[in-house]
C-alpha cells in the first residue's frame, strides 16, 4: 500500500541526492551525515516501495521513478516552504554573496540580519551571477547579486530583481605597471593592453560580456583565459603571475604586490541587483530588500554619475525596475 504520509525530510533529502548525484555532497549541503542521508533515503524507498537510484562505487543516478518523483517533490517543498513563510516559520535563506570580499553584498545581508535578527539568512560564495542562477532556480540558492542584463534572457525570464547598485568600475595593476602611480585610470589610457575579465569562467558570462561592451571602440582587449583560482589567496597569486591588469570594481580586495585605480572619462559602472526566483515567498527576502532599498538611498549607489557609462540594455532594465 501506498504510504498515507511522507516526512517532508525525507523529500528533500531525496531532492538534494538528486540534483548533486552524490551522496557526501547532499549531506554536506543538508548539514547532515552521510549515513543519517543514506538512512533516509532507503526509508523513503521503502515508503514508496520504489528504487530511487542507481548506485554504484564510481556514480549515482536516478532511477525511472526517481526521474517521475524529482519534480513532484520539489512542488511539495515548496508548498511547505511557502506555507511556514506565510506563517512566520521560515527555514534559512541562502544568500550568495559572490565572494566574501565583495562590499555590496555583505553590507546589504549585515543590515537585513539587523532589520530581522530572528530569521536565520546564511551567506553563500559561488561567484558569479550566471553560475549562481541556476542553483537558485534549482533550489539550492534562493538569492545572488549581479548583473541581471547579462544573463540569458531565458534566465532572466524565471528570476526577478531589484535594482541595489551603480559601483564604479577599476582596473587592478602590478604595483610597477606604468600607470599605478596615477589616482585613476583614464579608459584611454588602456588602449593596446590586454585586461582580464574572467574570460572562459562559466559561472561570470555576465562579467566578461560587460567588459566586451566596455572595451569596444577603445584598443583594449579582453585577456585570454587563466587557470581558474577560488578565493583571493589564489587569485591573486596567479595575476601575480600573468601580471595581467584585472577589470575590478572600486571595492575589490587589496592583493599583495598590486595597486587597485579607479577608471574615469568615463566612470564605467557596474550594475548590480538582488536576484531571486520569481514566486518566492520568504520573510527573509523581504527583510533583504527592506535592507538592499536602505542602503542603496543612504549611500546614494542608485545615483549614477554624470557621464557614467553602463550598456543600453543595463539603462533600460534596471531603470524599468528602480
Amino acid at each position: 500500500m501506498p504510504p498515507s504520509h511522507l516526512d517532508p525530510r525525507l523529500l528533500r533529502g531525496f531532492v538534494a541526492v538528486a540534483e548533486e548525484l552524490h551522496f557526501t555532497r547532499a549531506a554536506a549541503r543538508l548539514y547532515v551525515a552521510q549515513q543519517a542521508l543514506s538512512r533516509d533515503v532507503r526509508r523513503l524507498e521503502r515508503e514508496l516501495g520504489a528504487e530511487l537510484f542507481v548506485r554504484s562505487t564510481r556514480q549515482v543516478t536516478l532511477t525511472a521513478d526517481g526521474e517521475r518523483l524529482l519534480p513532484l517533490a520539489r512542488r511539495v517543498l515548496q508548498a511547505q516552504d511557502d506555507l511556514l513563510s506565510a506563517f512566520g516559520q521560515a527555514r534559512p535563506l541562502l544568500v550568495d554573496c559572490n565572494s566574501s570580499s565583495l562590499g555590496t553584498p555583505r553590507r546589504v545581508l549585515h543590515r537585513a540580519r539587523e532589520l530581522a535578527p530572528g530569521l536565520e539568512m546564511m551567506a553563500r560564495y559561488e561567484s558569479g551571477l550566471t553560475g549562481a542562477a541556476s542553483e537558485v532556480l534549482a533550489g539550492r540558492l534562493d538569492v545572488s547579486f549581479g548583473r541581471y542584463a547579462g544573463l540569458a534572457p531565458a534566465l532572466r525570464a524565471a528570476l526577478d530583481h531589484q535594482p541595489v547598485r551603480y559601483e564604479p568600475m577599476a582596473v587592478l595593476l602590478p604595483e610597477d605597471h606604468r600607470l599605478a602611480a596615477r589616482p585613476c585610470v583614464p579608459l584611454a589610457e588602456l588602449a593596446g593592453e590586454e585586461v582580464y575579465a574572467g574570460a572562459g569562467n562559466p559561472r561570470t558570462p555576465e562579467w566578461t560580456d560587460l567588459a566586451h561592451r566596455l572595451f569596444e571602440g577603445r584598443g583594449i582587449e579582453v585577456a585570454s583565459p587563466v587557470p581558474m583560482a577560488v578565493g583571493d589567496e589564489e587569485f591573486g597569486r596567479i595575476m601575480a603571475k600573468t601580471r595581467t591588469p584585472v577589470l575590478a570594481v572600486v571595492d575589490f580586495p587589496a592583493m599583495p604586490g598590486s595597486v587597485l585605480r579607479p577608471l574615469v572619462d568615463p566612470v564605467p559602472l557596474s550594475p548590480i541587483s538582488l536576484v531571486w526566483r520569481k514566486e518566492l515567498v520568504h520573510p527573509a527576502l523581504d527583510a533583504l530588500r527592506q535592507a538592499a532599498a536602505q542602503v542603496a538611498a543612504e549611500e546614494g549607489w542608485l545615483r549614477r554619475p554624470e557621464g557614467g557609462w553602463i550598456p543600453a540594455i543595463d539603462a533600460k532594465i534596471m531603470s524599468v525596475s528602480e
